[in-house]
């Protein structure tokens, strides 16, 4: 802002004039549309880019059990942990099963989807784990798990996850179970949308864009507050 050579030496003490530069409606429009263009000229790069960003590193190594990621059901996940137990990379398979309000069994509806599932995929013998529905869900059905795993000393597990929620799933788990000394693999299941393929269809606009909301949730305000609060009430 820039005082006007006009006022005089004792007005300039309780008045002043001044020039404002503005863009034009025109340079407004103009800009916007400079970067529609330029984000549609590039979306075959930043959309790949941004579904990658929530796949995890695939590394299913040799393990003690196989975690099956069951918080939205997911055929394709048992068939896949099947898959990985008939290669011989774990004899155990490990299914979380969230609880009834309330009470510390599993839930019927829960139960017997996952059990569906188990039986057409072929996965033979599964360890139930009962898991509390308590915000943050994804954190303490972890914790959940890692009490689990801690009583039946298994040191290693494979989580086999859903592709786009994958990247989540790691974090959280190495988060909970890393800090335990449990070795933490992932592998994700990719379904009928693929990184290249997402943004075809609304389904898969919506699954990427609410897959990247919640990692930055659990990324920048879960993990960094809600793990070290839990750190501290174990180590009462």
């Amino acid at each position: 802002m820039r005082e006007s050579p006009d006022a005089t030496r004792w007005t300039r003490h309780f008045v002043y004039r001044a020039e404002h530069t503005r863009t034009t409606w025109k340079f407004r429009v103009g800009f916007v549309a400079l970067v529609v263009v330029a984000a549609w000229l590039t979306r075959g790069w930043w959309t790949v880019a941004i579904a990658r960003s929530l796949v995890c590193e695939a590394d299913s190594a040799q393990s003690d059990a196989i975690l099956v990621e069951n918080f939205d059901p997911n055929y394709l996940v048992f068939e896949r942990a099947t898959e990985l137990r008939r290669a011989g990379l774990a004899p155990r398979v490990l299914v979380p099963i969230p609880t009834d309000s309330g009470t510390s069994e599993p839930n019927d509806v829960a139960l017997g989807t996952a059990e569906v599932m188990a039986k057409i995929a072929r996965l033979g013998a599964m360890d139930i784990v009962p898991t509390r529905e308590v915000e943050p869900i994804s954190l303490n059905a972890a914790r959940d798990v890692l009490r689990f795993i801690e009583q039946e000393r298994i040191h290693s597990v494979i989580v086999v996850s859903p592709l786009f929620r994958s990247r989540r799933s790691a974090l959280v788990y190495g988060a909970t179970l890393g800090r335990a000394g449990i070795t933490v693999r992932c592998e994700p299941v990719q379904g009928t949308r693929e990184v290249n393929t997402w943004t075809r269809s609304w389904h898969g606009v919506e699954d990427v864009a609410e897959q990247w909301l919640k990692l930055q949730y659990y990324r920048l305000y879960v993990l960094p507050f809600r793990q070290d609060d839990y750190a501290a009430e174990s180590a009462r």
